[in-house]
């Protein structure tokens, strides 16, 4: 009986081995199987791979950065990748580790596969959590396409991840892995990488991230479009909370912290990122035009002789623009304009004026203003593209359409959604007063501060440098320069205020041209310094008389002044059209004794490697002495000691009635020195300051888009009640900041002064008014 028993254990061994071989056969197959699967991966026969190249230099699209003068990031350029990397030392250690705890704990110690995460995965049919270490997921974003629905196409991308994973991992360090993950991903709202999303979600840099911002950004990486705190802010709370809860787990922090910081809301500080939104958005769409002008060059090349992608290829725009200054100067014009829009309003109803907000116009005049703007606007345009007759274009204009438009509200730029006729809209914004002011160092030629316009998303027109608008008094201090230049003038000489008629043919004045003063009082004298102060027309006349105009055209084209100025007296009171920008630039020639620099926007461009393609060579040119400089800015501080510009020096407040509330002014209070000119132009269409310290000119003007709307009467429609007090607000903001060098000292005096500028012991006779002073004798306005 024993023998048959081991004669069957014997056969049923034999029988097993069988099993035990056909195993291996299998096992050895499905290894080789798998070895295969991956060589055919890594020789792309599966799908595309990434060569050395293609890994060393990752193809991602990366915006174009505008970075200030102070090192401030002031906008980008992109078209759908707001993306500007950043280094890992960039990165908080909170950050790090909430990713590390929620996506790949054991990420240090693997090569870009974690094995016992895949098995696990593999186990468990994915229920137990992905196996996707960080790496895995860095070659899903870079190198895969979109996630397959197939299982089949799915399983041959993971292997092809797989592969990429373990190639990126020889290839960069594990640090530079961590921060290539965080900027490629997508975190919505544009927030395209990690410095994108913490400056849009936060408002800050990604170093100043604090623990809860990091874990709710890390809490994205599940899936952006899902977890969007703007949308679903509950979910990405509870998402946010599971991150806090891993750092828990794995020992990044300690449990109360982790319960407490659960406690508390997303606190969001949404900053979006677009061409229309943000700091400095006039001076950011000049840019884009020198940019492509810059690109177009056949000198600026690529090293493969391609255009750079302004969009695309991740340039660094260096800028002159400060942030701090910019931000000030915004902040003026958001003070000072809606208050002047409302007493303007106030002005322009229906009941106190029918042809709102249009003065001197009947209707036909209006209806051909309104028509004209008809056909020059974009929905005209659009409508014309569609195929669409005049007149059916024309019809609707007076059609109501939903509309959002724009609105001061609680003095702060908004908009409101409301039903409108296009015709009635087109009425509506002609209603407002638009600002303009740019701030620049004479002495270097850098432009510190741009502002184009109140709200560049509804008013698009820069009227820094695209508009041109009548300069008024502010032309004089050129008259009196070139006087002082030709005739050696001095401030302290005395001229009569008596009418004078330059006759016809002189000069090529076709006509006689007899000037006038606004108060009409034309006795007494005055010096040059007390007639420059106080506008005095006729005795800007007289030298006119004693110059001709000829010389005075030559002087503001050498001082920068760019398009053609017809050489007739009249221009002595400011008939031309001049820029913001060429006014600037003009003054701050007698700021920098005399040296006209052209106005510096861009001082570098660096590629995304950081190799200079562009250096700034300043360009500047003699245009005076420095006697006739500094007499010329001594003249012009006058103005504000003792002229139409001498409110900058009240120490007490004063109060304005505007529309529905009074408004308490401010007392500026400078006691420093400040050269300036005030300019209003023909019915207070246009009203101007210009402003300056030894080292910062600043230019400001206001008006509407139609010199027909305007202030009916001098009080309010001269340039020391419009654009006076934004210069004042910006130099109050900038002075306060401890951290700017604005100037508060004197013009230098040059070691050889000829020309006597010491007037005290002058009799300084009948000051008289003009329209930019004429209020200041009968009442103080203030904004």
């Amino acid at each position: 009986m024993a023998k048959k028993k081991t004669k069957q254990t014997k056969s049923e061994v034999v029988d097993f081995s069988k099993y035990i071989r056909w195993f291996w056969m299998i096992f050895t197959g499905g290894i080789l199987a798998i070895v295969l699967l991956f060589l055919l991966a890594s020789w792309g026969l599966l799908g595309e791979m990434p060569d050395h190249t293609r890994l060393e230099n990752p193809e991602t699209n990366l915006a174009t950065e505008i970075i200030s003068s102070d090192g401030e990031t002031l906008g980008k350029f992109y078209f759908n990748d707001n993306r500007t990397p950043v280094g890992y030392e960039d990165l908080p250690k909170n950050l790090v580790e909430a990713l590390i705890a929620t996506e790949d704990i054991r990420f240090y110690d693997h090569s870009g596969v974690d094995a016992r995460g895949t098995l696990r995965a593999f186990f468990k049919l994915g229920r137990g959590g992905g196996a996707s270490t960080i790496s895995q997921q860095l070659a899903k974003q870079l190198f895969t396409d979109q996630v397959s629905k197939n299982k089949i196409e799915r399983a041959l991308q993971k292997v092809r991840e797989w592969i990429i994973a373990i190639r990126l991992e020889r290839q960069y360090t594990k640090e530079e892995i961590i921060a290539q993950y965080f900027n490629i991903y997508d975190f919505g709202n544009n927030g395209d990488g990690i410095r994108s999303a913490s400056r849009i979600y936060f408002g800050k840099e990604p170093k100043d991230l604090d623990l809860k911002e990091s874990a709710m950004l890390v809490g994205m990486f599940k899936n952006s479009a899902l977890y969007n705190p703007r949308r679903n802010p509950v979910g990405v709370k509870n998402r946010r909370n599971v991150v806090l809860a891993q750092m828990y787990k794995y020992d990044y922090i300690a449990e109360d912290i982790k319960d407490s910081l659960q406690a508390t809301e997303l606190d969001l500080n949404y900053t979006p990122e677009s061409h229309r939104e943000g700091i400095a958005t006039y001076f950011r769409e000049y840019l884009r035009g020198f940019m492509k002008e810059w690109a177009n060059d056949k000198k600026n090349r690529k090293p493969d002789g391609t255009k750079y992608d302004l969009y695309s290829d991740g340039l660094k725009v260096f800028t002159t623009i400060d942030s701090r200054m910019q931000k000030y100067a915004e902040d003026a014009v958001a003070l000072h304009m809606p208050r002047l829009q409302a007493e303007f309003d106030h002005q322009n109803t229906p009941d106190r004026n029918p042809t709102a907000p249009f003065l001197e116009l009947d209707k036909s005049e209006i209806d051909k203003l309104l028509k004209d703007g008809m056909r020059r606007g974009e929905r005209w345009r659009i409508l014309k593209n569609q195929g669409k007759s005049n007149k059916e274009i024309e019809a609707s204009f007076y059609k109501p359409v939903e509309m959002t438009v724009f609105k001061w509200i609680d003095g702060k730029p908004g908009e409101v959604d409301t039903v409108m006729k296009p015709i009635d809209s087109m009425r509506y914004y002609k209603s407002f007063l638009h600002p303009s002011m740019m701030s620049m160092n004479p002495i270097t030629g850098h432009v510190k501060a741009w502002v184009g316009g109140m709200n560049y998303r509804h008013f698009q027109y820069d009227m820094v440098k695209q508009g041109k608008r009548q300069v008024g008094s502010t032309f004089k201090p050129f008259v009196y320069a070139t006087a002082i230049d030709q005739l050696q003038v001095s401030p302290c000489d005395s001229f009569p205020r008596t009418p004078i008629t330059i006759e016809a043919n002189k000069f090529g004045n076709p006509e006689p041209w007899t000037t006038k003063n606004s108060d009409g009082n034309y006795s007494g004298i005055q010096t040059l310094k007390d007639a420059l102060a106080s506008s005095t027309n006729t005795i800007t006349a007289r030298l006119m008389n004693e110059i001709g105009p000829q010389p005075v055209v030559d002087m503001a084209k050498s001082l920068g002044v760019e398009q053609d100025i017809l050489p007739v007296p009249a221009i002595a009171l400011g008939t031309p059209d001049i820029s913001v920008y060429e006014m600037v630039a003009a003054y701050s020639t007698f700021a920098n004794k005399g040296v006209y620099n052209k106005p510096v926007m861009v001082t570098r461009i660096e590629d995304k490697n950081g190799t200079v393609l562009y250096q700034v060579a300043p360009e500047s040119k003699d245009v005076l002495s420095e006697e006739v400089a500094y007499v010329a800015i001594n003249l012009m501080e006058g103005v504000t000691n003792a002229g139409s510009g001498r409110r900058l020096r009240h120490s007490w407040a004063t109060k304005v009635s505007v529309y529905k509330e009074i408004i308490t002014g401010y007392p500026y209070e400078f006691t420093n020195p400040i050269a300036g000119k005030t300019g209003t132009t023909q019915n207070q269409s246009d009203g101007w300051f210009m402003g300056m310290v030894p080292n910062l000119v600043t230019g400001v003007w206001v008006g509407a888009e139609d010199r027909a709307a305007h202030f009916g009467s001098i009080t309010y429609g001269q340039g020391a009640s419009m654009a006076l007090p934004i210069w004042a607000l910006y130099m109050k903001a900038c002075y306060e900041d401890k951290t700017l060098d604005v100037s508060k000292g004197e013009f230098e005096e040059p070691e050889e002064l000829s020309i006597n500028v010491d007037c005290t012991a002058i009799d300084e006779g009948d000051l008289g008014a003009d329209s930019d002073s004429k209020d200041d004798d009968e009442v103080e306005i203030d904004f």
